[in-house]
């Protein structure tokens, strides 16, 4: 009667540490599922990464190279006009009309200088005109008259400086005639400066565009690599 009593008392122990080594075990294994779960996660997420920036670089350059065929077709229209040398002397005919047209302007008897004289002759019938004027007492044909003496004399001194203005400026224009072929070798100067101009702006964007797709050809590779 003993005996049985007491013996499976004995065996307690070892169920309890069975039992906790079972829950161990659970407890470390359920854990895991996430974690891989988690690792796999990020490891997609790791190998998108790198083709969402590919494909940002893709459209980058696409619209480069838009940008750059536009910038490519307008450099080549302007070098087609600025090596042009019926172009450079249409500009120097023109010039030679604008300063035929000058010339004839302020030459002794053109336009400016009759300017002048219609505004003496207007004071000067004025003038005349008061002298048979009954129209004013005096005093007010008095004060009327010496303000058109007065408008006279300043319209005298208005010419003259008008007259210094325009045989100075004459004068330079018949010297911008005789240098008109020299002129022109400046214009085809300035010309081809600026071709060379267009074709160092070029270079920079074909320089730019190049170092853009070089990146992108650095990046055609799978991840980690």
């Amino acid at each position: 009667m003993f005996r049985p009593r007491f013996g499976p008392r004995r065996s307690a122990p070892r169920i309890v540490l069975a039992s906790a080594t079972l829950l161990v075990a659970v407890a470390v294994m359920v854990p895991a599922q996430p974690a891989a779960a988690q690792a796999e996660r990020n490891a997609t997420t790791d190998a998108i990464t790198p083709v969402e920036e590919f494909s940002r670089q893709i459209e980058q350059l696409k619209k480069t190279f838009t940008d750059l065929s536009k910038k490519i077709d307008d450099g080549t229209k302007s070098i087609d006009g600025l090596t042009d040398i019926e172009k450079a002397r249409k500009e120097v005919a023109d010039l030679r009309v604008a300063v035929s047209a000058l010339l004839g302007a302020v030459a002794d008897n053109g336009d400016v200088a009759r300017l002048g004289s219609k505004a003496r002759e207007r004071a000067d019938e004025k003038l005349k005109a008061f002298e048979r004027d009954t129209r004013f007492k005096p005093a007010e044909k008095e004060f009327l008259i010496a303000q058109w003496y007065k408008l006279r004399d300043e319209t005298d001194r208005a010419m003259t400086e008008l007259g210094g203005a325009r045989k100075d400026f004459a004068e330079l224009l018949r010297t911008l005639q005789t240098n008109e072929d020299f002129i022109d070798e400046l214009v085809q100067i300035r010309q081809a400066q600026k071709a060379i101009e267009v074709i160092r702006q070029l270079t920079k964007d074909i320089r730019d565009a190049s170092d853009q797709l070089k990146k992108l050809i650095g990046g055609i590779k799978p991840p980690g690599v």
